[in-house]
């Protein structure tokens, strides 16, 4: 089972406003409205410290390798990438 705390946040008006109307589109609370933003703006986070991260640790030289390696099946029909043919 989760842990739930409580923080009282405070919005702009304007701001809870779009956020409660949109809540509501969705057919969600508020609550669960700002979690899930804030669990979305997270995961963001996350996933750009883990890019940065990994920033720089790639072998061009191997990668040029396995993209130029003979072998394989020639594309298929239906295999064309958009705009070029």
């Amino acid at each position: 089972m989760t842990k739930i705390s409580t923080y009282p946040l405070r919005l702009p008006a304007s701001v809870k406003a779009e956020a409660e109307r949109l809540a509501a589109e969705d057919g969600t609370s508020l609550n669960q409205f700002v979690a899930t933003a804030v669990a979305e703006k997270l995961a963001a986070l996350r996933t750009a410290a883990f890019f940065t991260e990994r920033r720089g640790q790639g072998d061009r030289a191997a990668f040029r390798a396995l993209m130029t390696r003979g072998g394989g099946e020639p594309p298929r029909p239906g295999d064309e990438l958009p705009g070029k043919e």
